[in-house]
């Protein structure tokens, strides 16, 4: 199943930064607020709970208007939460496509449809007949939601 991303970082390079300096293979999962959040991160996983924090998922987020840090400071904090968080997708040309943040209105190029909300809420508008689903991450992967 092809998830198209927008992520902020590069995600590779990220990868082997951190797998370098923790020993263990980090993946990237997506780009998402893990809740109502305006702004996303780009989000990653390791199997093994890190040695210190106890995380197994991290997110690293530009910090924006401080008086403390630079503007565009790259800050980190623990993101286990995703595996809490639903993902709602429509299926566009190219793979299926969510909203990274709450004011995310994301059209979806050549579907004919856009979708919103980001984890706060899930909207679509347009054409109704686009496929859809309703996603979680698990393990550092997508999944698809089993109604019930």
């Amino acid at each position: 199943m092809n998830i198209n991303h927008r992520p902020n970082l590069d995600t590779k390079r990220v990868c082997e930064i951190y797998s370098e300096k923790d020993g263990v293979p980090v993946t990237y999962v997506c780009t998402s607020a893990i809740g109502g959040q305006a702004q996303a991160m780009d989000i990653f996983y390791r199997e093994t709970p890190h040695p210190d924090f106890g995380n197994r998922y991290f997110g690293l987020f530009l910090y924006r208007n401080t008086h403390f840090l630079a503007d565009g400071a790259i800050m980190i904090t623990n993101a286990d939460k995703i595996e809490d968080a639903e993902f709602g997708m429509i299926e566009g040309p190219t793979g299926w496509e969510y909203s990274q943040h709450r004011h995310d209105y994301r059209n979806v190029e050549g579907s004919g449809c856009a979708i919103d909300g980001g984890r706060a809420y899930f909207k679509r508008v347009g054409d109704l007949s686009v496929p859809m689903k309703m996603m979680a991450v698990v393990d550092g992967k997508f999944e698809e939601k089993q109604n019930g």
